[in-house]
């Protein structure tokens, strides 16, 4: 019989991390958390400028109200006590130069009402749209890592139609419209991400309407300093400023991380949430790995949506505004050498917490080839001319739709795939890819939860899944501690504090 595990490392502080610490401390287990920041949440963060607050993480959190699987993991990590939620009426907004505009409404019956009315010809496809939308209604896919086999033999009949809107995407359906413009503007409706299955916006329609995807007032940064309020609160310590460059293994097992001090700490289990390239072929050397593993990582792709963030504190009140919005540009404008006809824009007038009073956040959200900036960066200046630059461009063309803008700008604040490499150690500064090897085996077993001939040894978070968003990061945090409990023969137990616990020092370090 295996002698019981009392104590366990944590690489990493992001959201998977804190979620497996806390939820480990529920069980009787002691942790430590090894975060290379200054402070704990990763990538679920945000950053103030002369009181303009930038943030760098939710668009819409899942498991936002209580009739989402996933809120109670939130309620467990001490996330949603006392914060209120928005929840969108309007998923996004589409508009042309010539006046044209598309509301994507969250409700179905509103929806299908005003696509008629801009494509009267295009009632088949329209009609099939928003009936899957109300078919999918009860359906949380976010929350299927919690699903029992009950709750998915009581979606079994919704099954084939996820199938057949899943093969779909976006720019398909766009092709069944008739009408120009609803077909230039379909494709860009979530997230104005390219090659999007349809069942991922009709899931996110659905959810903001069941009012279970939301935003959390004050944004990210509060949000995951609660759970790491809620870590501490239950006994766990986080060394920030510390970087893990080695995972001691003996006998093909884990058994501690040396730091970049080269301290040794040791643990019955290692547990690494931190970038998986780094954990598999830095920390442990490339020596556990598989075939699906390093093809994973061989080759990460250059290009990737959202990497390039263009956020301006402005001296006007947007609270009117649209929270998401796609501009199509009367011609086309060229950044980091590729021609873009529209701009991805996300306004925070909404959120009194994220401006001084009547005033705003406005952000502009670019794809960018990590190579582009990789070669900017060996000369400083040109890397932040080319900042600066983007920055005026983006100004220029948003003062088109708010007019006064340029006069109205206090702040700008330009980040780039190197900024988040610098912060948080992720491969390219990017987030998790789909793996081209099995994707969809991959998506219910992940990638490299384990790794192969390596005992005490777990991963949690985007790259042990291959997948992104908190909720699932904190799943799986959730999951692993399960995992542990039942190897360990004791009975898994959570905790739910009555509020959530005041934001402080994050433990040690």
């Amino acid at each position: 019989m295996a002698k019981p595990r009392h104590s366990i490392i944590i690489i990493g502080g992001g959201i998977a991390g804190l979620a497996a610490g806390c939820y480990a401390q529920m069980n009787g287990y002691e942790t430590q958390i090894f975060e290379l920041h200054s402070r704990p949440g990763g990538l679920c963060t945000a950053w103030e400028r002369q009181g303009y607050v930038f943030d760098g993480c939710i668009h819409h959190l899942a498991g936002a109200g209580p009739e989402s699987p996933c809120y109670r993991v939130w309620e467990e990590l001490g996330a949603v006590q006392g914060r209120q939620m928005v929840f969108d009426e309007e998923l996004v907004r589409v508009e042309t130069p010539d006046g044209k505009t598309l509301h994507a409404y969250t409700d179905p019956d509103r929806l299908e009402e005003h696509l008629i009315a801009l494509a009267p010809n295009d009632q088949r496809i329209i009609r099939a749209y928003t009936g899957a939308l109300r078919r999918f209604a009860p359906l949380d896919l976010l929350s299927a890592p919690l699903f029992t086999a009950s709750d998915w033999v009581r979606h079994a009949p919704r099954l084939p139609a996820m199938v057949r809107w899943g093969r779909l995407t976006l720019e398909q359906v766009a092709e069944r419209f008739t009408d120009p413009f609803v077909r230039q503007a379909f494709p860009t409706l979530q997230y104005d991400f390219a090659g999007i299955p349809a069942l991922v916006n009709l899931n996110f329609l659905a959810g903001c309407h069941q009012r279970r995807l939301g935003w959390p007032l004050g944004g990210s940064l509060p949000f995951a300093e609660a759970i790491a309020a809620r870590y501490v609160a239950l006994g766990g310590q986080v060394h920030t400023r510390a970087r893990v460059e080695h995972i001691l293994v003996e006998d093909n097992c884990a058994v501690g991380v040396r730091l970049a001090d080269g301290s040794e700490h040791r643990a019955d289990v290692i547990v690494s949430a931190a970038d998986g390239r780094a954990t598999i072929f830095d920390m442990l050397e490339g020596r556990y790995t598989n075939e699906a593993i390093r093809d994973y990582y061989a080759a990460p792709p250059d290009y990737q949506d959202m990497t390039v963030h263009v956020s301006l504190g402005v001296a006007r009140d947007l609270s009117a505004e649209p929270r998401a919005l796609v501009l199509f540009l009367e011609n086309p404008i060229t950044l980091m050498g590729e021609a873009r006809d529209r701009l991805d824009v996300e306004t925070y007038g909404f959120d009194p917490h994220m401006a001084p009073p009547g005033k705003s956040v406005i952000k502009v959200m670019l794809g960018s080839r990590y190579s582009f900036w990789k070669a900017l960066a060996v000369d400083r200046n040109v890397y932040r001319e080319e900042k600066d630059a983007i920055a005026e461009a983006i100004i220029d063309r948003l003062a088109a739709r708010f007019p006064g803008l340029k006069q109205q700008v206090e702040v700008i604040d330009v980040t780039t795939p190197l900024t988040v490499e610098r912060y948080t150690g992720n491969i390219h500064g990017f987030q998790a890819w789909g793996p081209k090897r099995n994707p969809w085996r991959t998506v219910f077993s992940g990638l490299s939860k384990t790794l192969p001939g390596l005992d005490n040894f777990h991963m949690v978070g985007q790259w042990a899944g291959a997948t992104i968003g908190l909720s699932t990061a904190a799943i799986m945090g959730r999951t692993l501690v399960q995992t542990l409990c039942r190897q360990d023969r004791k009975p898994f137990q959570t905790t739910t504090p009555r509020e959530s616990e005041p934001p402080g020092e994050p433990g040690v370090g």
